[in-house]
């Protein structure tokens, strides 16, 4: 008998293999046909590679025996969720990729009974009738802003073109040419205004803008004066630009409304925690703006979704707008921010309970202590021979097109792997059942200790287990 056909009849056949119990157990937690697939699979991918190679007997037996570990890890993956937990070991707080700003795990009860509870989210429990779902936020964001009313839609863009096309359709909106920036997936506020109706008239240079410059391009087609806060970037040097505050005597004296687009917006001054300083919500009001848009998620640390803030008669007819309907929020959101919020209305609790504020926050001696357990942890379970591991000093990031400039010290594990390619260990950590998510810097792994949880610890080891097992070849 040819050799292949010989090592081909020593796989089992897909039934035979179902009636392994660690493989029909299986079938209790995950559809069947999930596990089959994962069989069949797993048998093509041995016949290919006995097609292949010129294995002997005793090695393909040694694969067979390997089958229902490999049947079970494969069925696992196929059940699982595509949008899934990772570990942000990275060090950026508000990482755009890995999901921004984290929720207060202390309002994960009011968003589940939200959710699994028919809720007054349209109706008017003092009225008896039919009621607004922008109305259960309103108040909370004007105590804690200043503004005369509010309304929120799913995210800042959609806030910015709600804006716009309500006020300056077919008109003229002016702003700096050095704010005309791109935002997140290559889109730009020129863009956005395009979409809106408004007619862009930038003035000024890149690096410099006048307010002169704004008065003498207004005209009868002027409908209103735009300010974007260049959160995701700076120009540096032989720069200026002009605040909203300055912006003010114009408006008044051309009775046009001011808009201003803080991108991320900040409640409180992230200044008193060593931070860099960030213009508030509450100082944009203060200082005269009409229409306040930010961001729900990133340095506020609620969920996605765009703020809009400020006088009642613009608010009045953005509510009015049809696209109000396209961006609309779900109840989910608005259970969300609703509850973040009121974390606002003490700064401290705030500071405490919000993750990314907290993050942000958190003093670098307590980084250096959580940095000593998590070594500890490793070194216990781990063979040296794989890795040399060191705490080290390093920098944190903010992230989410937020304070671009901030570099925070931090503490980081360092590993430097002595027998293998570092970006395959990477490649075995984003694959472990828990992705774990680092950063790579001169061919090492770098765990940024500001962004890991202390429960997140035993998750780590494991996973670090995990990628060194599977580059040695004991796993798949």
């Amino acid at each position: 008998m040819d050799q292949k056909k010989k090592l081909f009849k020593l796989i089992p056949k897909v039934d035979e293999l179902l009636e392994i119990d660690s493989i029909n157990k299986l079938i209790e937690n995950m559809p069947r046909k999930i596990v089959v697939d994962s069989i069949r699979e797993e048998i093509e991918l041995l016949r290919k590679d006995i097609r292949i190679n010129s294995f002997k007997e005793e090695e393909v037996n040694e694969r067979i025996s390997r089958l229902p570990g490999l049947i079970i890890d494969r069925a696992d993956k196929k059940n699982s969720y595509k949008l899934k937990r990772v570990i942000n070991g990275t060090g950026v707080v508000i990482h755009t990729n890995i999901g921004r700003s984290l929720i207060s795990e202390g309002i994960i009860e009011n968003i589940k009974d939200i959710a699994v509870n028919y809720s007054n989210l349209e109706y008017d429990l003092d009225k008896g009738e039919r009621g607004s779902r922008y109305s259960h936020l309103k108040d909370i964001i004007v105590e804690i802003t200043g503004g005369e009313d509010a309304m929120v839609v799913n995210n800042n863009a959609a806030a910015v073109l709600l804006t716009l096309s309500t006020i300056a359709k077919n008109k003229e909106v002016i702003v700096s040419r050095g704010e005309l920036i791109e935002i997140g997936g290559s889109f730009r506020i020129p863009d956005v205004m395009e979409q809106s109706g408004a007619i862009l008239k930038a003035v000024g240079t890149t690096n410099k803008t006048h307010l002169w410059d704004f008065e003498k391009a207004i005209t009868e087609e002027t409908a209103a004066l735009l300010k974007v806060h260049t959160s995701n970037y700076r120009i540096l040097g032989f720069a200026s630009s002009l605040s909203a505050e300055e912006l003010y005597p114009l408006k008044e004296k051309y009775n046009l409304p001011l808009i201003e687009d803080l991108g991320s917006g900040v409640l409180i001054d992230l200044s008193k925690y060593g931070l860099e300083y960030e213009p508030t919500v509450q100082e944009s009001i203060k200082n005269g703006v009409d229409i306040v848009t930010f961001s729900g998620d990133k340095l506020l640390g609620g969920p996605q979704a765009g703020i809009i803030v400020g006088k009642k008669k613009y608010i009045d007819s953005m509510k009015k707008n049809p696209l109000t309907r396209a961006f609309r929020v779900d109840k989910f959101t608005i259970s969300a921010l609703e509850a973040t919020l009121r974390l606002y209305l003490d700064e401290r609790v705030a500071v405490e309970k919000i993750p990314t504020l907290k993050m942000l926050s958190i003093d670098i001696s307590e980084l250096e202590k959580k940095a000593k357990k998590l070594y500890n942890s490793i070194i216990g379970r781990m063979d040296s021979n794989n890795c040399r591991l060191e705490i080290v000093d390093s920098y944190s990031e903010v992230g989410g097109g937020s304070l671009p400039l901030e570099k925070i010290p931090t503490k980081c594990i360092m590993l430097s792997i002595e027998k293998y390619k570092v970006t395959d260990f990477e490649r075995a950590l984003r694959e472990y059942k828990v992705p774990i998510i680092t950063r790579v810097y001169k061919d090492n792994i770098y765990i940024d200790l500001r962004t890991v949880r202390e429960d997140e610890f035993d998750i780590i080891v494991d996973g670090l287990l995990y990628g060194f097992n599977k580059l040695k070849g004991c796993i798949k």
